[in-house]
């Protein structure tokens, strides 16, 4: 049990939900605005992507990263800031019976270094690094991060004196992520995000979440999500895991059945049933202070 435990919130994500939702942030001033909303709401960290403001559709443009966060730190108000840098590994193959040439619609893959660009400019005190290639539920679309490719990324991000979040989305990522640290490129503490049942990686089941917690090293501090209707249901199990909570509109659109719900909402949620559990959230303070973050503004 870990009774003291920070909110994370993803605010927006950059997958479709923007068309089931209007309350999914688009532009750099919502997104903004929700990291900032989530933080009142008692979330310590606020997980950023960004997208096009005039279609929605996700985006690495260094531009809108930059305009997110100036706006939350003139907002004055306290919150981790942690930016993806997931985006730069999407390989879409051209069909089934012709992968290649890839489809150019959806695919974006580009190296470390550019994939990292809002990272060292803005120099976060944490972005995500995405500890392995997968298929998602897409037809022929493969998330793309090589061992190659992660540990040149995370020499970028280690020097640059930012906290990686490992994302974990099935056991031979958590595997990936041990071989990183014991090569020295992950400093301690080693903070990690289980990213369960999402297709086609680790089911949101207690089976494969017991087999990650079974291979867990000691001393690394995670936290865990699920996605949809198991996202609230999953911060009660996180913290009775030992673990850390993520919510937001990233995963999950919805508070109630028919209830659409906005990232505060989700975060109040939450605050509400750990409360209710005797669960103490920590601050942003007190989160920089367990995981050694730098506060650079």
């Amino acid at each position: 049990m870990n009774w003291d435990a920070f909110i994370t919130c993803a605010v927006t994500g950059s997958g479709l939900s923007h068309h089931k939702s209007d309350k999914v942030p688009v532009t750099p001033q919502q997104i903004a605005d929700a990291c900032v909303e989530a933080a009142k709401a008692g979330a310590a960290v606020a997980h950023v992507h960004v997208r096009d403001p005039g279609t929605g559709m996700p985006s690495r443009d260094p531009a809108l990263y930059r305009e997110v966060v100036a706006r939350v730190r003139d907002s004055g108000t306290d919150v981790v800031l942690n930016l993806t840098a997931g985006m730069g590994g999407d390989i879409v193959l051209g069909s089934p019976e012709a992968p290649l040439p890839l489809n150019a619609d959806g695919t974006d893959l580009v190296g470390a270094t550019e994939r990292l660009v809002h990272v060292e400019e803005l120099l976060p005190e944490i972005c995500t690094l995405d500890c392995g290639t997968m298929n998602f539920a897409e037809a022929d679309y493969v998330m793309t991060n090589t061992p190659g490719m992660l540990r040149a990324m995370a020499r970028r991000i280690q020097a640059a004196g930012v906290k990686p979040e490992i994302e974990i989305f099935d056991l031979g990522h958590l595997w990936l992520a041990k071989a990183l640290v014991d090569e020295g490129l992950i400093d301690d503490p080693v903070l990690v995000q289980l990213c369960m049942g999402i297709p086609f990686g680790a089911p949101n089941d207690m089976n494969s979440l017991s087999a990650m917690l079974n291979n867990m090293p000691e001393g690394w501090v995670y936290s865990m999500f699920s996605i949809g209707r198991m996202q609230l249901p999953y911060v009660a199990q996180a913290v009775l895991a030992g673990g850390n909570v993520r919510v937001g509109l990233e995963d999950n659109i919805w508070l109630d059945r028919g209830v659409t719900a906005s990232n505060g909402d989700l975060v109040e949620r939450s605050v509400t049933m750990l409360s209710a559990m005797n669960v103490s959230v920590m601050t942003p303070a007190q989160v920089r202070e367990k995981l050694g973050l730098k506060k650079r503004w």
